[in-house]
């Protein structure tokens, strides 16, 4: 099992190059602050919030297939994030 700090930074990477590429997409289409952009990103820090939080939380039992279940749920909701930003293209 990977570190805890590097599960913290692979939240942070994956869900910060969603948003990134959701900027990239708006400079390139002339769509600045466009509203389908804007909820990808609040969808991609809400699920950061999340993430994290759960993380943190202390009081689990089995606290290496809880942290197994957050890398898990990283990798689905970033799925769905790039899902809808190609429905963007």
């Amino acid at each position: 099992m990977a570190s805890i700090r590097d599960l913290k930074k692979d939240i942070n990477f994956v869900l910060g190059d969603i948003i990134e590429a959701v900027y990239f997409w708006e400079a390139s289409t002339k769509t600045k602050d466009s509203k389908d952009g804007s909820k990808i990103i609040d969808k991609a820090i809400a699920t950061f919030d999340d993430l994290i939080a759960k993380v943190n939380k202390k009081d689990v039992e089995k606290r290496s297939k809880h942290l197994v279940s957050v890398r898990k749920e990283l990798e689905e909701k970033a799925t769905e994030l790039i899902g809808d930003l190609n429905k963007l293209s």
